[in-house]
């Protein structure tokens, strides 16, 4: 008598010669998930989830299915099963891993649950606990033999902390099963999509010396065009702090370096290095907005090469970018679902949220995060509310997933351990020799600070001394105050910029004021906090209403950044009308008041102790586990963690608006129906409103639904401004979080 065959996959229309053994796919799985986990020391975990992830395709039933039943099978609950009967407690990880690499990562009891959520572990076990014996007499003896491997020794359940490392190492060791399977998948169905990353990318050694011929070329042009500024020298002296830092061991850095001071090329020079010195796999900037990741990674693009760079987040226009690099955009795409890739740029929301996801697609490349090297641009702006969880996430990977870490920017949080905050980082050690000395040197600035208790200042006054300048910059923390500000000076030579404003429009915006100022032209910039997240414009003054000490410290480097003045560049702070939005902002500015009333009404800016003051106080002031995500995690609560950790909590909703080429990419959508690559060349046209915002628009008429969950503005209403973006008054979305995706 035959031996039965069982199957894994199978093809529409083909023999089932064709299709392909299970076996085979279980194996295949089972060699890829080992190599990913043992980057974590988890090889022996990731073999035994790729063998047993599958078990339940042994069903009679499931075999039916391929062959055309149409009856629904659970397939990934048998594996989990088997392994919770191996162990309670060893094979509760590979039971949440099989059991979720589909539907996702699920709570272990009822908690916190959201309809059309995963079903709890428990409930899924129960059921596939009988399924497993009765189908047990089909399952290969030899799978069903194998036994667990220990946990790793550093954990030890009987402590809250060390559950929660569990839970972590449980994530990374889905993420891995599910890079395996996907990719196993892919292979089987189409064998020629995928190149192995090797014969697209360079290592990171040869990078490294790549990124040394571009800065020496850099340095070259400077000095032959006879620009050696002090501002440049201090420059090649940060360059030359991180790459001799580079060389030390792994751990925790943190790179302080003022507004302008070259920290974008020079701390990717340290990652490379260190990356290099200690055989790292990767370098992964995260970057907290939006407006600047396209800034940086063309930066980084030109040192390193378009195929080593790897954007991930939506404000990109793939449709753009296959037209000028078709190669490097079908990499790229492939890339961003595991960042298979030397390096990743990417926005802080998406690589913190990743670290605590459930779902297969989000957590995929966790398993790529292990033996890199992690930059975190604008360390600041970490949410008080969640970090708690963020800075374990921060010790963990580095304590035992083999990363380093480096904070960088030029207003350093109090994020060291500390009796008041427990949970802070240990052993954290600054790059730069001098911080002190290097923010005295690169001031470039002088700071007029309003009168403490003093009245607020008018728009119509501000607007009238704004015009006695030919290059000036304005910053204000509410989209309303922004466009009643421009609306009061003269259309000719103004200029505005908020998140009402889709991607495309700023990026128009920044490249007009860039070419003004660099031609000395008249140029009046007014502008939201979205300015000050690194988008690189140098002007003569900056005015900025008094808000968070870090804020002002941002606007401040836009002003003299280069420093090419006779003299500094004026700044001048002031009380706004109205109120910065409630939470982070509105606290931001009660600690800053308080400060300038201490300090006698003046505050140097250019003291890095200061910002240590100042979030030392804001963190007091703040809950720093808000939503309760270590409770969660402790409990191994997935799905619930996965949805209480987003770093943005209000809910808002895409509307493609009439400008540049959106119209034409909206005609192919309708024409041709959703695909992923128009939904996302839809990105650069998008602006996120609010669900009230979007009801109203509705009420009016002007919105058109093009795909799920995607509108489009109707421009017969002109409800957009070639000015001011979308008009829609609501300024309750605090700024600038409305661009953080």
């Amino acid at each position: 008598m035959a031996t039965q065959r069982f199957y894994a996959h199978s093809r529409q229309g083909r023999p089932e010669a064709e299709w392909e053994d299970l076996e085979a796919h279980l194996r295949r799985v089972a060699a890829l998930a080992e190599g990913f986990a043992g980057a974590f020391g988890a090889g022996e975990w990731g073999r035994m989830a790729g063998l047993w992830h599958d078990l339940g395709k042994f069903r009679p039933e499931f075999q039916a299915r391929l062959r055309g039943s149409g009856e629904a099978v659970e397939h990934a609950g048998l594996g989990a099963a088997l392994a919770f009967s191996k162990s309670p407690d060893r094979g509760l990880p590979l039971a949440f891993a099989i059991a979720g690499h589909h539907a996702g990562l699920a709570d272990l009891t009822t908690g916190d649950m959201a309809d059309g959520g995963p079903r709890p572990l428990r409930e899924r076990l129960a059921t596939n606990r009988e399924t497993l014996a009765d189908v047990r007499a089909l399952l290969p003896a030899g799978l069903m033999a194998l036994e667990l491997p220990a946990l790793p020794a550093r954990i030890d359940l009987s402590r809250p902390q060390d559950v929660r490392s569990l839970e972590l190492w449980t994530r990374f060791l889905f993420s891995s099963l599910v890079d395996a399977d996907r990719l196993a998948t892919e292979q089987f169905y189409t064998p020629d999509r995928r190149r192995p990353p090797s014969s697209t990318s360079n290592d990171l050694a040869a990078l490294s010396r790549r990124l040394d011929a571009y800065l020496d070329h850099l340095a070259s042009q400077v000095a032959g065009a006879g620009r050696l500024t002090e501002v440049n020298q201090r420059r090649a002296e940060v360059l030359a702090a991180c790459q001799a830092a580079a060389e030390g061991p792994q751990g925790c850095f943190s790179l302080t370096v003022p507004t302008g001071g070259g920290k974008t090329l020079s701390a990717m020079s340290f990652a490379l290095r260190h990356a290099t010195r200690h055989a790292l796999r990767r370098v992964i900037v995260a970057i907290p907005y939006t407006s600047i990741i396209e800034q940086n990674a063309r930066v980084y693009r030109e040192a390193l090469g378009e195929l080593n760079v790897v954007e991930h987040h939506s404000g990109l226009d793939p449709k753009a970018a296959e037209v000028e690099n078709s190669e490097a955009e079908i990499r790229r795409r492939l890339a961003t679902e595991n960042w298979d890739s030397p390096v990743i740029v990417t926005t802080n929301v998406q690589l913190l949220e990743s670290l605590l996801a459930a779902s297969p697609s989000r957590c995929r490349k966790l398993h790529n995060l292990a033996r890199s090297v992690l930059l975190l641009d604008e360390a600041q702006t970490l949410p008080a509310e969640y970090l708690l969880p963020i800075l374990e996430l921060l010790r963990e990977l580095t304590g035992h997933y083999g990363c380093t870490v480096v904070l960088t920017t030029a207003t350093q949080p109090a994020l060291a351990r500390r009796n008041s905050l427990p949970a802070g980082l240990d052993g954290v050690t600054e790059i730069i020799p001098d911080p002190d000395r290097l923010a005295r040197d690169l001031a470039r600035t002088k700071v007029e600070w309003p009168s403490p208790g003093g009245a607020a200042r008018s728009y119509g006054d501000l607007a009238r001394e704004l015009v006695t300048y030919q290059r000036a910059l304005a910053v204000v923390h509410l989209r309303r105050d922004a466009r009643l500000l421009a609306e009061l000076l003269p259309e000719k030579d103004r200029f505005h910029l908020s998140a009402l404003m889709c991607p495309a429009h700023r990026l128009q915006v920044i490249r007009e004021v860039r070419r003004r100022l660099a031609g000395d032209e008249p140029c009046r910039l007014i502008s939201t906090q979205l300015i000050e997240a690194g988008v690189d414009v140098d002007f003569p003054v900056v005015y900025r209403c008094l808000g968070g000490l870090d804020s002002l410290a941002q606007a401040a480097g836009r002003c003299n950044r280069e420093g090419r003045l006779t003299g500094r560049g004026r700044v001048v702070f002031f009380r706004a009308e109205t109120q910065p939005p409630a939470g982070t902002p509105r606290d931001g500015l009660a600690i800053t008041e308080s400060m300038l009333r201490r300090a006698g009404g003046e505050i140097d800016l250019d003291d890095p102790a200061v910002y240590h003051a100042y979030f030392r106080g804001l963190y007091f002031s703040k809950d720093l586990d808000l939503r309760r995500i270590q409770p969660l995690r402790q409990g191994l609560a997935f799905a619930s963690v996965a949805r209480r950790f987003q770093l943005i909590m209000d809910e808002t909703y895409p509307v493609v608006v009439p400008f540049g080429e959106s119209e034409d990419r909206l005609s192919e959508l309708r024409r041709l129906g959703p695909d992923r690559l128009l939904l996302r060349s839809l990105q650069p046209f998008v602006v996120n409103i609010r669900g009230r915002d979007v009801s109203l628009l509705q009420g009016r008429g002007a919105l058109e639904m093009v795909a799920e969950g995607i509108h489009a503005l109707s421009p017969a209403f002109r409800l957009y401004h070639s000015d001011f973006g979308l008009l829609v008054d609501d300024d309750s979305l605090a700024e600038p979080e409305g661009l953080i995706l």
